[in-house]
C-alpha cells in the first residue's frame, strides 16, 4: 500500500493530509492563531473545588479554567486518596498537562500523570514503570524491547524515578536510537523542572510540537514513502528536526516546490469539502448519514439507489461491507470522537453480521485513535468509542448556522407569519397604538400579503388596527420585528 503524508504551510495556518493509494484518509488543519494545547505542560491555580463531582477548576491563563478528575491528581504519599479535597485546596498551585483540548463549551481537560513524547518513547516522570504499545503484538520483540531500554538505563546511571512507554515506532529499533531518545526526553524533562520550581501561576512551561513535526513525530511509518512540503522555509526546519531526531526517514523528506497547490494533488481540498456535509455517498449506490451530536455521533447506513443483482439479503449485506470501510475512514478523516453508534441495515444472515464487524475492526486498525467496539445492542446498533483528544474538521473549520443556532432546521415562513398574528394580538392588548409595522424576511412577507392576506384583513377587523409590512434584506427567515405606530 502507498502512503504520503503532503505538509501545506502559510502564515495563516498548517495543514497535513495523510494519502493512502491517492485517497484522502486524515486531515490535520491547525490555525495560528488557534493552536491546539493537548500536551503542553502549565502550571496552573486550583480556582474551585467541587468535591460532589470529585474535581476541580484549575486556572492554567486560558479564557475557560480546565477541569481535571480526582482520578487525574497523583498522590505523593502513593496511598489511595478517594476525596479531592485531601488532594488539592483553591489558591493551590499545580503542574499540569493537557490531555482534550478545550471542545465547544467545555475547558480543558487535564492530569498530573506527566509524560512527554519522542520518536520512540514516552517518557513518564513520575513513576518507575515500563510498558510497550499494545500494536507490537510480536512477544519477542516485547521482550527484547524491555531489555534494550533497561540496559540503556542502566548504561545512563539513571536512578531518579521515570518510567517509559515504547511507543508502536519502536518497533525494530536499535539501543543507539532509544538511547539517544533517552537522553533528549531526560535533557527536555531537566528543563521543564527547572521551570516548574521557578515560575508563578498560571504559567506555560512546556509547549508540544507544531503540527508538521507532531506529524513527523507520530504519523511517520514504515508504509510512509513520501513526506511532502510545500514550504521551503518550512522544509529547512523540519529537515533539521528530522536530521536530529529521525534520521531514518531523512530520504523520504522532500520539498513540493510546484506551481499547483499541494492539496490539489490528490484533489484534497474536495475531499475536505465533502467531509463537511452530512451525506456521504457510496460507490454502489447506497449512502451514509452522519450527525454528531454534543452527546455522541450517529451514522446510518442506507442502500439508497443500489438494487443488487441476486436478492435482497446480498444488496444489504454488500452495502454494509462497503460502509463499514466507509465508515472507518470518515471517523479519521472528520476526526469524530466519543460514543459512535452506527445502524448498519439489518442482515438475517448471523454470518453477514459478523463479517461485516469483522471489516469495521480490520479497518480501525490503521486508526492511530484508540478505537473500541463494544458491541451490537438488541436493536441491531453498533456501539463503539473513538479517543477525543482535539476536536474535529467541523469544529476547527465551521461554527453553528446563525439563521437555525445549529438546529439545521428552520421554521417555515407560515410557523413564523402565525408567530407574528400572536406577537400582534399580545401588544394590541397590552399597548395603544394607531397601527403596527412588521419587519420581517422577504419570504415571510411575501405569504402575509399572499397565502395569508385573509387572515391578516381578519386580525386588522378583530383589533381596529391597521397592520403593513416592510422587508428588512438582513433578516433571516426566522427574524422579525412588531413595531408600534
Amino acid at each position: 500500500m502507498s502512503e504520503e503524508i503532503l505538509i501545506n504551510i502559510t502564515p495563516m495556518e498548517s495543514r497535513v493530509a495523510v494519502v493512502e493509494n491517492g485517497v484522502l484518509q486524515e486531515v490535520h488543519v491547525e490555525r495560528t492563531l488557534r493552536r491546539g494545547i493537548v500536551g503542553n505542560i502549565y502550571k496552573g491555580k486550583v480556582v474551585r473545588v467541587l468535591p460532589g463531582m470529585q474535581a476541580a477548576f484549575v486556572d492554567i491563563g486560558l479564557e475557560r479554567a480546565a477541569f481535571i478528575h480526582a482520578a487525574e491528581i497523583s498522590n505523593r504519599e502513593g496511598s489511595a486518596v478517594e476525596s479531592i479535597s485531601a488532594l488539592v485546596h483553591e489558591g493551590q498551585s499545580l503542574v499540569v498537562q493537557v490531555t482534550k483540548d478545550p471542545i465547544g463549551t467545555k475547558g480543558a481537560r487535564l492530569t498530573t500523570h506527566l509524560s512527554i513524547p519522542s520518536r520512540y518513547l514516552v517518557y513518564m516522570p513520575r513513576t518507575s514503570h515500563v510498558g510497550i504499545s499494545l500494536k507490537i503484538e510480536d512477544e519477542q520483540e516485547r521482550e527484547r524491547l524491555k531489555q534494550v531500554v533497561a540496559k540503556c538505563v542502566e548504561a545512563e546511571g539513571i536512578v531518579e524515578q521515570g518510567g517509559f512507554i515504547l511507543r508502536t515506532a519502536a518497533e525494530g529499533a536499535g539501543e543507539d536510537e532509544i538511547l539517544a531518545d533517552i537522553r533528549y526526553l531526560r535533557r527536555l524533562w531537566t528543563q521543564i523542572d527547572v521551570q516548574m520550581q521557578t515560575v508563578g501561576a498560571p504559567t506555560m512551561i512546556y509547549e508540544d510540537l507544531s503540527l508538521a513535526l507532531r506529524t513527523l513525530r507520530d504519523l511517520v511509518n514504515p508504509r510512509i514513502e513520501k513526506i511532502r512540503v510545500d514550504s521551503r522555509e518550512n522544509f529547512q526546519k523540519i529537515t533539521q528536526f528530522v536530521d536530529e531526531l529521525m534520521p531514518e526517514i531523512a530520504d523520504r523528506l522532500e520539498h513540493y516546490p510546484g506551481e499547483r497547490p499541494i492539496f490539489d494533488l490528490y484533489g484534497v481540498e474536495d475531499e475536505v469539502q465533502k467531509a463537511l456535509e452530512r451525506k456521504v455517498l457510496l460507490k454502489s449506490g447506497g449512502y451514509l448519514i452522519i450527525d454528531p451530536t454534543e452527546a455522541m455521533t450517529t451514522i446510518d447506513v442506507n442502500t439508497g439507489a443500489f438494487v443488487g443483482h441476486r436478492n435482497l439479503e446480498e444488496t444489504i449485506f454488500k452495502t454494509n461491507l462497503e460502509a463499514a470501510t466507509a465508515i472507518a475512514r470518515q471517523l479519521r478523516l472528520r476526526n469524530l470522537g466519543g460514543i459512535i453508534i452506527i445502524d448498519f441495515i439489518d442482515m438475517e444472515d448471523e454470518e453477514h453480521r459478523r463479517q461485516v464487524l469483522r471489516t469495521l475492526e480490520k479497518q480501525l486498525e490503521r486508526d492511530h485513535a484508540k478505537t473500541n467496539i463494544i458491541g451490537i445492542t438488541e436493536l441491531g446498533l453498533v456501539q463503539m468509542t473513538r479517543k477525543r483528544t482535539r476536536e474535529s474538521l467541523v469544529q476547527v473549520l465551521c461554527e453553528p448556522c446563525p439563521s437555525c443556532q445549529g438546529r439545521g432546521m428552520l421554521k417555515t415562513a407560515e410557523t413564523i407569519c402565525y408567530e407574528i398574528f400572536r406577537e400582534i394580538l399580545r401588544e394590541a392588548r397590552a399597548y395603544q397604538a394607531d397601527s403596527y409595522v412588521v419587519l420581517a424576511n422577504q419570504k415571510v412577507v411575501d405569504r402575509l400579503l399572499d397565502e395569508e392576506s385573509g387572515n391578516v384583513a381578519d386580525l386588522e377587523m378583530f383589533i381596529g388596527r391597521t397592520i403593513k409590512f416592510q422587508v428588512e434584506p438582513m433578516y433571516s427567515q426566522e427574524q422579525y420585528d412588531v413595531v408600534l405606530l
